[in-house]
This record gives C-alpha cells, structure tokens and sequence, in this order.
C-alpha cells in the first residue's frame, strides 16, 4: 500500500491543526472536498470485518461535508496490530485515515501473554462502532457434536487464525471455564477460510464466530438449518438467536471468578466493529467525523444496505466506545493475569 509521503503528512497535519480551530460546516466542506479517506481494514477480504467496512464506506463520506471518497484498503497482519500501528503511528493525522480493526486487537495488548505492543489501543481515537455482537460456537449438520452438552463430553475440532482473534480466543475460554472438549486447527487466514474448511469437514464447526458474520457469510447455512447452535456468548442474550434455540453459556460456568474473568472477555462485544483514529488527530476533525458515523448509522439508505447484505446495525458513539476501552485497561489486575491464562491456547 503507497503511504502518503511525509512532507505532505506534515503539511496537512499543521493544516488540520491551524486551519480547522474554528471548523464551520463551510469550513469542513471545503477540507474535505475532492479528498480520498482511506478506510484501512485490519485483516483480510471477504470476511465480516470487511464486509462490514465496505458497507459504511458506500455512505459514510456522503455525511462528511466536501462528500470525500472513501477507499477501502486490507492490511491484515499480526492479529489486526498492524493496520493499528498504521493508523496510530504511521498514517498522517489529518482525518484521512481511519482504522476498522478486531475487537479481540484492543483486548490483545491486555490479555496476550507476549503482547504486540506497536499499537496500543488506550491511545486510539474511536470514532464509534457499528455492531455490539454477539458470539455463536456451532458445528456443521455433518459434525457428532450438536449441543453444548455433548461438546461437554465429545471431542469437538474447531477452526481458528490465531491468538488474539475471536475464534481462538473465545474458544478457549469456554473449553477452560466450561470444560468443553474442545481442539482447535489454526492457521486460517479469516473466517471465510473456516467456513470453507467446515464445509469439507476438515473441522466440526467454529467458536468466537460473530452472529452477524454468520449471517452475512453463510445466511444459506441458517435458512437451510444446517448449524448446530452449541453456544451463545454475549452479557445480555441475543433474542434472534434464543429464537433459533441457542442456549447461553453462563449456566455452564459454575464458578463466580469464572464468571468475571468471562465476562471481562466478552466485553469486547460492546466493540465488535471499531472505527477510529489517530492520536493527535485534530479535536475538530474528530468531531466530523463521529457526527458523520453516528449519521451513516442512522441513515436510511445504509440500513437498507445492511440489511440487504446481511449484517446487524447496533451503534455504539466514539465518546462512548472511548469511555468503555478506558475503563477496560483500568480493571483490576487479578482478574486480568486470570483473563490472560483462559484465553491461551
């Protein structure tokens, strides 16, 4: 990917910083026009992460005055720290760059054993995020296992991509708070490759796979009533899914701690699709451009793109988002060294 050369990234970053202290809609509009934003998307295309930042990137620029293009741009690599570190470090901070990353790569630098620490998620400016989710395990028709209770005694394999990614995170901790019999089979590179990999029963199924990535991936799989719902994972029960019969995981932790540590965990769901920006992005381009998200999530015509292409819309606001990662860096450290150890593999 070309990267903007730094003399122009200076002279646009003392541009935004001078120029927009009194940033009028006028103002805004006159930035922005003719301008590219390059969405960078923090893992590979095709998956729900993707499909997800492509959808906003039909409207989102619509909202920002000038009507900039918005271009969007895969940097997979080192469990989303990568595109982190561009956003954070590299990208000019002139509110032509915005980062679309995992929420498992704000949990990384606190609960991986051997953090990448090149982006730190506490330094981040969230412009919001598009999904508050819920997590599914479940296995395939062809798979032994077709409920939790038979996970609990039948030897299950799962696909994963790697530590500090949900599908390897997130089953790991229900095989050590619940004692589910669960093996994983890593490597994939998203989790379009693992879907590929259940559906020629290279592996039974998948835990830590986003509700709405499911829907938009293999909506056939749920209208064919091809899955076996082992297991929602969410702090509050997702109502479509306890429909569809899928029991929540908390009756299967019997421990109290087991439960906060769980809980720690799953608190990334209230960040499921993070957007944002660099530290020392200018205050007033801030603004811009939470105003233009939190309008591209309420607009009409991006609903109905959502919905037409499969994924759930439940916004969170950046200043929210920001509130909630701050709080999440500032948990107590006993429960974060035991968070740390349910999540390794």
């Amino acid at each position: 990917m070309a990267v903007r050369q730094k003399t122009s990234a200076c002279f646009l970053t003392v541009a935004a910083a001078g120029a927009l202290l009194t940033f009028g809609s006028a103002r805004a509009a006159d930035y922005y026009a003719g301008k590219t934003i390059d969405l960078i998307v923090s893992n590979a295309p095709g998956g729900g992460f993707d499909i997800y930042a492509r959808t906003i990137a039909r409207h989102l620029g619509h909202h920002i005055p000038g009507d900039p293009t918005i271009v969007v741009k895969n940097m997979p690599g080192a469990g989303g720290a990568k595109g982190g570190y561009y956003i954070n470090t590299a990208a000019p901070k002139d509110g032509l760059s915005i980062g679309a990353i995992m929420p498992g790569t704000i949990m990384g630098p606190l609960l991986d054993e051997k953090p990448d620490t090149s982006f730190d998620p506490s330094k981040a400016v969230y412009v919001g995020t598009a999904n508050t989710g819920t997590y599914i395990c479940v296995t395939l028709d062809h798979a032994k296992t077709k409920t939790f209770d038979q996970a609990l005694t039948e030897k299950t394999i799962l696909g994963g991509i790697a530590s500090g990614n949900s599908t390897n995170d997130i089953a790991h901790l229900v095989r050590k708070m619940t004692g589910a019999k669960f093996e994983m089979v890593n490597g994939y590179k998203g989790t379009q490759e693992i879907t590929l990999a259940v559906d020629r029963k290279e592996v039974d199924g998948v835990c830590g796979w986003n509700w709405s990535s499911a829907k938009s991936q293999k909506p056939d799989w749920i209208r064919d009533h091809k899955l076996n719902f082992l297991a929602q994972i969410s702090l509050e029960p997702n109502p479509e899914l306890t429909k569809l019969g899928a029991p929540e995981i908390w009756p299967y932790i019997k421990n109290e701690e087991d439960r906060k540590v769980t809980e720690l965990v799953v608190s990334q769901q209230a960040f499921e699709r993070p957007y944002f920006v660099g530290p020392g992005t200018p205050p007033e381009l801030v603004a811009i451009l939470r105003k233009a998200f939190d309008d591209t999530m309420a607009d009409s015509q991006f609903i109905a793109d959502a919905s037409k292409t499969g994924i759930d819309v439940s916004p969170l606001k950046g200043a929210e988002l920001q509130d909630k990662v701050q709080k999440l860096y500032g948990a107590p450290k006993s429960i974060i060294e035991r968070a740390k150890e349910a999540i390794k593999p």
